[in-house]
């Protein structure tokens, strides 16, 4: 029997399971905003991944894996209805997903100055009402389910009865949990969560999804912390919601490497000690096809994959180092950065 291993890329719904999202220059990528013109062009890029997942299987099975949220519009019916129309056995993909947000845009792109797209509740009756529905659209084939955006805030760090529901999901459903992290306190919410336990032995959080990129590169010391002591590492917004392709330093060293710009910076991420699993926030089949070429020799599989080559190669070290040390942000002025992208 071949091994088979989720792969290191995967496809993040976030820009594909709603019409608005604060990725730059969406309109060049998507013709239709319709419930029906997202969900064709979700599917595509769905198959794509498929497709592709396919193609690079040699010696063993890669598994195609897919990562939603409840308040990514109607990212998990999407999901869940792709899945089943085309007969996807749940061993055959991975899904994940999140709860913890509510999608109240009402599928518009601009909202009223000050209207929030979602709105964050992690409260216990919020958390049974969401699995509830994520278990109705995608059920059957989750395979670790996530607090979406924990902070300091929300409460959800020392709410000891969200804790124990999801654990009891965890029992009942098979479900590992996960929590991602979102803001300029993402080393300290990773370090805090690794301590929550449930009946005094078992950790809670499985997982972990982080935000880690070529400008924000604080969390490090923590991934590996979190990396080192068993847990799952996710990265969100690789490219920065698109932000990092125009860096004249990506766009400098991408050419030495041969590669697109996207490519060397999700490889970069790749290539941390941490051992992630990085997700796309593709929209269109060619920017997927390029993000995968981040990790996978997609155009010549006998050739080093960009990833490869930054952590076995003189050269690709050497271009890992400089483009760490020459493109990293202070992390408050990532987050007012990302803060003042416009939905579109």
């Amino acid at each position: 029997t071949p091994l088979t291993f989720n792969m290191r890329v995967g496809l993040g719904l976030a820009a594909l399971g709603r019409p608005g999202y604060i990725n730059l220059q969406r309109d060049s990528h998507l013709t239709s905003r319709s419930v029906e013109g997202m969900q064709q062009q979700a599917n595509k890029v769905i198959d794509a991944l498929f497709q592709q997942s396919r193609i690079l299987s040699k010696e063993e099975t890669l598994i195609p894996w897919l990562d939603c949220a409840r308040s990514y519009g109607l990212s998990e019916k999407f999901v869940g209805e792709f899945l089943r129309s085309n007969s996807v056995s749940p061993t055959d993909v991975y899904v994940s997903s999140k709860w913890g947000y509510t999608y109240v845009a009402d599928w518009n792109v601009e909202l009223g100055e000050g209207e929030p797209h979602e709105v964050k509740d992690h409260s216990l009756e919020n958390f049974l009402k969401q699995v509830q529905e994520t278990s109705e659209h995608i059920g059957e084939y989750v395979k670790l389910y996530q607090v979406h955006s924990a902070t300091f805030d929300s409460g959800i760090l020392t709410n000891t009865k969200v804790h124990e529901a999801l654990s009891k999901c965890r029992e009942e459903k098979g479900w590992k949990i996960g929590l991602s992290v979102s803001g300029p306190s993402q080393d300290e919410l990773i370090r805090e969560a690794m301590q929550i336990k449930v009946s005094g032995e078992q950790r809670l959080f499985d997982s972990v999804q982080c935000t880690y990129n070529i400008l924000e590169q604080r969390p490090h010391d923590a991934l590996i912390e979190a990396h080192e002591s068993g847990m799952d590492i996710i990265i969100k917004e690789g490219l920065a919601n698109g932000r990092t392709l125009s860096n004249p330093t990506l766009k400098e060293l991408s050419s030495t490497l041969n590669c697109q710009p996207d490519q060397l910076a999700l490889a970069a991420i790749l290539a941390q000690a941490f051992q992630p699993r990085v997700l796309s926030g593709s929209v269109t089949v060619d920017q997927l096809r390029s993000n995968l070429g981040s990790f996978y020799s997609i155009e010549d599989p006998e050739s080093m994959s960009v990833a490869e080559r930054l952590v076995s190669t003189a050269e690709g070290k050497e271009v890992l180092q400089k483009l760490m040390e020459s493109c990293k942000m202070e992390s408050e002025e990532y987050w007012d950065n990302r803060s003042a992208l416009k939905w579109n």
